[in-house]
């Protein structure tokens, strides 16, 4: 969804002063009004000497939020041509993973990485990155600085063994090109970019440019874990819409979406996925990652998929 402030041209009764009235109150975009009681906000507006000005900003802000979260309904028949068409399957590089998942990550869907430190979640990722790049482009949203492009040409030259080395200049020009890297430290940067991305994926839409068929978020418990804890339900209604616009950006732009989160102590001792309960529903298919003790050999099970049994597993080194 859209910044205030980039609505004004095509909606005048979204000017400055009604912006300056959402921005006192933590609102800076359209998507933070599913967050906000509006009957709270009304209220305020009422107390203003615009009063009846800044009801009018606040239902245009709703009725853009209806025509952008509307969909058309579509029968059966339509969604397995969709499913057949755009929803696909992206190859990761990773010969576990891709077996285990009956190819790779799948258009349309969000996947989850979770592991604990070390299990190798950021090298899946950039070893996906790196795969997927050859043909399409690719945003890796990058919340700790462990985006390498070091570790981009090493797995490009792992897989290019046998071509002469201008051919392998001429990938991984290409490939390096086709990865886009933006880093987010908050959650609220992270909105910013998706709504950015959104516009750019509209323009795809229409035949412009590289296809993009990849977003990662490495990762999305950095980003999210801070805002949450309390008694404050504003965390969670944070990491909802957070979830919402990935799926959403995901199934409507046909992109493959994957994500990292982290283990926590648990009771008992055991280790289980950061986030909680309310995140737990919101990933199509988790993926849990771990490590050999003393070599390089992963794990990969799954834990919730769509399609297939929780408990598979496979293994794989990088």
């Amino acid at each position: 969804m859209a910044q205030l402030k980039n609505l004004e041209r095509d909606y005048p009764i979204i000017d400055s002063n009604f912006q300056q009235f959402c921005v006192s109150h933590g609102i800076f975009s359209v998507e933070d009004f599913l967050i906000h009681d509006l009957y709270t906000l009304a209220a305020f507006a009422e107390q203003s000497i615009s009063s009846e000005r800044l009801k009018e900003g606040i239902t245009q802000v709703l009725s853009i939020m209806d025509e952008m979260m509307h969909q058309p309904w579509q029968n059966g028949l339509e969604l397995l041509e969709d499913a057949k068409r755009n929803k696909h399957l992206l190859p990761t590089g990773i010969e576990g993973i891709d077996l285990l998942l009956g190819g790779g990550v799948r258009v349309g869907q969000l996947t989850e990485l979770v592991g604990p430190s070390s299990s190798g979640k950021t090298q899946v990722c950039l070893q996906t990155a790196s795969n997927v790049a050859r043909n399409y482009t690719v945003l890796y949203l990058d919340t700790g600085n462990s985006f390498s492009p070091q570790r981009i040409a090493h797995f490009l030259g792992k897989t290019n063994e046998l071509v002469s080395a201008q051919a392998k200049d001429q990938i991984l020009q290409k490939v390096m090109s086709n990865i886009l890297c933006r880093s987010v430290f908050d959650i609220f940067a992270m909105f910013d970019v998706l709504h950015q991305l959104q516009y750019r994926l509209l323009y795809q839409d229409r035949g412009g440019g590289c296809q993009m068929r990849l977003l990662i978020v490495d990762s999305i418990s950095y980003l999210i874990a801070p805002v949450l804890g309390g008694t404050s339900s504003q965390g969670r209604a944070l990491m909802a819409s957070a979830g919402y616009l990935l799926k959403k950006l995901a199934h409507q732009h046909n992109l493959a979406i994957l994500v990292i989160n982290h283990t926590v102590w648990g009771e008992g001792g055991t280790s289980k996925p950061a986030l909680g309960e309310s995140w737990k529903s919101i990933p199509h298919t988790r993926l849990l990652l771990s490590r050999d003790h003393g070599n390089n050999v992963r794990n990969v099970s799954i834990l919730r998929h769509p399609s297939m049994a929780s408990g598979k597993a496979a293994r794989f080194v990088i």
